[in-house]
């Protein structure tokens, strides 16, 4: 297990540790660093591109806080230049230090923190897309969103970009080819996979660096159904951009528009009612078990045991027909809203849920027992796929993915939300890191979220289930909203513009941060057991191409 207590700083107050060393830094470079406390948790300091490298090594080497988020703002109107938030969370302390740099149109371009920090990499690349701004020094600077035929794309988050029709495509012979990583040997050769899966899958490019059929290396392009997510929510109201959060991806409908309903609320010092809070709750956890069991039945299903992927796929639709008995839809689409739930869906149906849950708890124990004794299927699974916990935390492997490897994260424990801390319930993980590892936490964390479902409807209490936001929200206040999803760690940033619209919506999914660490899980496996490793993450590419 990563042990993130061994690289603290001995002070109790970390932030106000950290604090003084920044202020060393600042004498040092004679430069000044402004400090903005926010929403209860979140310290923003103001700094400039001389100290991001030296601030940067301070949280992330010295206090070995990951960076989970790193984004660009056309701030442009507001202020003159264009502003990257770094974004460092301290598990621990429940904190997040966000460092702000100002870019400049005039200077459009940064120093790169990917050659320390690897989890910047697809952020920066990203940045240099969406923004035209430049990360120097970056060891890879090659196209991440537009790709392919997208030659002489416009910077499109930027406020100054307002055609988004689709610009002419070139042909396709003075399409460059992409680099790809090729090794000079008669015994190494290349299978090329994708993006046009046999499935019915999104797209996804996977190229295997084969000697035989130990795979030596692993490429993965995404984003080739961009959809412009960010840049339509820059069109949208406070209110419609909840609608678009239900629709980044089908399967964290609810967790999504969670995080997105947590900023605003923020913004507003709105006080969600208690009913509507546990009624959040017990949504998010059903569709957290309805995610977990179809991850399952995959896993089950691609090691051919089939009467396992049917026990699994049988629980999935228990929590479907669930989700359908307390709010008619399957998805959970538009059962959430801003300041709080849309109707009262537990009212009267409390009896039944306790049934059907007790119905399911008792399936997830009896399934559990049977594949702990399924000698040939778990051999099947051990030392597959094997992510390692410092790698893990290099990429900011978030969810089952990091817990899996031994980190010990979760959002509803280490940053509290909602009334999470109000509840007992138990967070898994393991260290081995293999698709055993991610098998069993997902099968321990869906019996957990049962009961947990099972103590919300045994606390209900009667009362209001939403509050009205104000009907102007303050132009240019900002916050965060962060949720742990299905697949893990979920971050939406939201500024205010004028008029109650959006002036900045950033969305950062588990699935961005994990689809950098399949590549390394499976280096040194054999190419049939790519199926399986990939299924035991279970990425969602609507998550990623944004």
């Amino acid at each position: 297990m990563y042990d993130y207590k061994a690289h603290l700083a001995p002070s109790a107050t970390l932030a106000d540790e950290i604090l003084k060393q920044l202020t060393k830094i600042n004498e040092q470079t004679q430069t000044k660093t402004a400090v903005i406390r926010k929403n209860g948790n979140e310290i923003y300091l103001n700094t400039t591109t001389t100290n991001l490298r030296k601030f940067n090594m301070l949280l992330n080497h010295t206090h070995r806080l990951p960076l989970t988020n790193l984004f660009c703002n056309d701030e442009i109107a507001i202020n003159g230049h264009f502003t990257l938030y770094y974004t460092y969370s301290h598990h621990l302390q429940n904190c997040h230090f966000i460092i702000t740099v100002p870019i400049t149109p005039e200077e459009p371009n940064f120093p790169s923190i990917t050659k320390i920090t690897p989890a910047a990499d697809k952020y920066e690349r990203e940045i240099r897309d969406l923004f035209a701004l430049e990360p120097l020094e970056h060891p890879n600077p090659t196209d991440l969103i537009y790709h392919g035929n997208w030659q002489n794309h416009p910077p499109h988050l930027r406020k100054s970009v307002t055609d988004l029709s689709q610009p002419p495509l070139p042909e396709a012979k003075d399409v460059p080819e992409p680099a790809l990583i090729t090794i000079d040997s008669p015994d190494v050769y290349q299978i090329p996979v994708g993006p046009i899966h046999a499935g019915v899958i999104e797209p996804g490019h996977f190229r295997f660096t084969v000697a035989g059929e130990p795979i030596i290396n692993l490429q993965t392009k995404m984003h080739y159904t961009h959809k412009g997510t960010e840049k339509l929510a820059e069109q949208m109201t406070i209110q419609q951009g909840f609608f678009l959060s239900e629709r980044i991806s089908g399967d964290e409908t609810f967790a999504n528009s969670f995080a997105y309903c947590l900023a605003a609320e923020k913004i507003a010092k709105a006080e969600v009612p208690l009913r509507a809070q546990h009624t959040r709750i017990i949504l998010a956890e059903l569709e957290r078990i309805i995610s977990h069991f179809g991850d399952l039945s995959g896993i089950a299903g691609d090691t051919a045991n089939l009467f396992l992927a049917s026990q699994f796929n049988m629980l999935r639709i228990m929590g479907y027909n669930l989700a359908h008995y307390l709010t008619n839809t399957r998805f959970l689409r538009s059962t959430n809203k801003l300041g709080g739930v849309r109707k009262d869906f537990l009212k009267g149906k409390e009896h039944g849920a306790v049934e059907q849950l007790k119905a399911i708890r008792r399936e997830i124990i009896d399934t559990t027992e049977i594949a702990q004794n399924d000698t040939m299927f778990l051999d099947r699974l051990e030392h597959t796929g094997v992510l390692y916990a410092h790698t893990a935390y290099d990429l900011n492997a978030t969810g089952i993915a990091g817990r899996a490897s031994g980190l010990d994260y979760d959002v509803r424990k280490n940053h509290p939300y909602s009334v999470y801390d109000q509840f007992k319930f138990a967070a898994h993980h393991l260290d081995c890191g293999d698709v055993s590892c991610r098998f069993n936490v997902r099968l321990s964390e869906a019996l957990s979220s049962v009961n947990l479902m099972l103590s919300v409807i045994d606390g209900l209490k009667d009362g209001e289930i939403s509050v009205p936001l104000p009907d102007k929200l303050p132009p240019y206040e900002y916050a965060y909203g962060i949720t742990e999803a299905a697949r893990g760690e979920n971050m939406h940033w939201l500024m205010v513009g004028e008029n109650n619209t959006i002036y900045r919506y950033k969305v950062r999914t588990p699935s961005f941060c994990n689809w950098m660490a399949v590549p390394y899980a499976v280096n040194t496996n054999l190419v049939p057991d790519f199926p399986l490793i990939n299924k035991s993450f279970n990425l969602s590419y609507s998550g990623n191409d944004l």
